[in-house]
């Protein structure tokens, strides 16, 4: 049996620019290239909101349709736990596909999350802390689905679920989250890690990480799809080919590319001088190769403030503005933030104590509001260490220029 496995479509990322299409032009190769598998599993983020535009649904819908006009394969529904709906019967008379929603697509209050709605249509079987088993020739092939949930809450929502591999089965775990150490974002520390997930299944699948990636958790296999559209613009997704993982179950897993899809390069530059003119050195580089769309191009400057105007960034944008999509970003040291920094270095080469530190910087600071040289640095300092804050404030925000009394 085989068994396609996809994720992170965002429908209606980028809405509005010159990428708007990626997001579907990419989705409809990839659920093209999986049409000739059993069942088709979907692993989160198929949209982007949790609350779409019509034209995205308009979109999508058009895409997510195609396995069920596609003939069925002999699957069959052999077990589930979900509340089954009159509608399902003639989803599985094709090509069925199961999914779970992910950290987008998650519900507010009194709405109704859009992959439930899908459920809905008949268009595909949304699972949340549920199993499906399918069937063909022998074979069975169990999908156990949670859907992306807070991360602080991923660890407790599992282990309450607590998934058991089914005997006689092909068993797929399927989950949508950070896991450790496959982490979205440190502002959202994972609860969950690759050591500590279930034991006993073949597979685990996980959607949520835009990269993919293959792994090992305990015996079974782990893989990421990664997403099928850029959406972060960061190194590690200009490393990472878009595209989806095929399952010959019990026998091979291959990672399938995209080939249509608009290709990202990331680069990092440092300037010191002529920046234009090394910005657009990496540019025509990268363009010396034929490409389907063009490409998506990220320049992150670093450098100082002086050494890059403003001007020399929108002329090089407006020069290749038919050939890339560019994302110039700058990352670039002021002449006050570098002498800061010396300032800092400095003191930390001389080995200073605690006071004589807070000493040298209240210095500096009083020195760049402008107060005359003839006050006493040392007085200040004293009357604010002791504790004496207000009677330090009263004169520092005074009307007079000086600490004199």
């Amino acid at each position: 049996m085989i068994v396609s496995i996809l994720s992170d479509f965002h429908f209606g990322y980028s809405h509005n620019t010159a990428t708007e299409e990626d997001c579907f032009d990419n989705a409809e190769e990839a659920v093209q290239k999986a049409l000739d598998s059993d069942i088709i599993l979907i692993a989160g983020d198929i949209f982007d909101s949790r609350m779409p535009k019509t034209g995205v649904w308009a979109k999508a819908i058009k895409i997510l349709v195609k396995p069920l006009i596609t003939e069925g394969k002999g699957v069959n529904l052999f077990s589930t736990t979900k509340s089954m709906k009159e509608i399902y019967k003639r989803t599985l008379q094709h090509t069925p596909v199961v999914a779970i929603h992910g950290t987008h697509e998650r519900k507010g209050r009194d709405e109704t999350n859009a992959v439930d709605a899908l459920d809905n249509a008949g268009i595909l079987l949304h699972l949340h802390c549920e199993t499906i088993i399918f069937e063909k020739d022998g074979i069975k092939v169990a999908i156990h689905g949670m859907s992306g949930v807070p991360e602080r809450q991923a660890a407790e929502v599992l282990n309450q679920w607590s998934p058991k591999p089914i005997e006689g089965c092909y068993n797929i775990l399927m989950l949508h989250q950070s896991i450790d150490p496959f982490v979205y974002s440190p502002l959202e520390p994972p609860t969950v890690k690759l050591e500590n997930l279930p034991r006993g299944f073949d597979l685990i699948v996980n959607g949520h990480i835009h990269g993919h990636a293959e792994d090992r958790a305990g015996d079974a296999v782990f893989i990421m799809p990664g997403s099928t559209v850029i959406t972060q613009l960061e190194k590690n997704e200009a490393d990472s080919e878009k595209g989806f993982y095929k399952v010959d179950v019990g026998k091979k897993i291959e990672f399938v590319p995209l080939e249509k899809n608009r290709k990202f390069f990331y680069e990092e530059l440092r300037v010191d001088s002529n920046a234009k003119e090394k910005i657009e050195k990496v540019i025509d580089k990268i363009l010396e190769r034929e490409f389907v769309k063009p490409p998506t191009i990220k320049v992150k400057i670093f450098g100082r403030d002086v050494d890059v105007s403003e001007q020399d960034l929108r002329t090089v944008e407006k020069k290749y503005s038919e050939k890339a999509v560019l994302v110039l970003a700058k990352e670039l040291e002021s002449p006050e933030m570098v002498g800061k920094i010396e300032f800092m270095k400095n003191l930390r080469e001389q080995k200073l104590s605690v006071e004589e530190i807070g000493l040298q910087l209240l210095r500096q600071n009083l020195e760049e509001m402008s107060f005359e040289k003839s006050f006493d640095f040392e007085n200040a300092f004293s009357l604010l260490s002791e504790g004496d804050v207000e009677k330090a404030f009263s004169i520092l925000l005074g009307e007079q220029k000086t600490l004199r009394i």
